[in-house]
């Protein structure tokens, strides 16, 4: 398991009693370039980012992109997710005008 990506099973592929995995790639930096194509033209929340683009942890990319210089700001939000309450961030890209 060289590489970096997530996990995806071929339902009813085996090999040796072993299922197969194929990887998708997602580097922190495609993950970055996502989150930021997404904030240029609206918000996003926690939730939005991982069953939309597919990233598990986007604080941590978000927090990079505010590390690289960009100006994103963080609101809390409770959402009931059918399974529970849950505290859910929505990111802001603020732009210099």
């Amino acid at each position: 398991m060289g590489r970096l990506g997530t996990a995806r099973r071929e339902p009813g592929s085996r090999s040796g009693g072993k299922q197969q995995c194929h990887f998708t790639p997602s580097d922190t930096n495609s993950q970055r370039h996502k989150i930021l194509d997404w904030l240029n033209h609206a918000p996003l929340t926690t939730l939005q980012a991982r069953q939309e683009l597919d990233i598990m942890h986007p604080a941590a990319r978000v927090q990079e992109l505010r590390e690289q210089g960009h100006n994103i700001v963080t609101h809390w939000s409770t959402d009931d997710t059918g399974k529970g309450k849950h505290r859910v961030a929505c990111y802001v890209l603020l732009l210099e005008g």
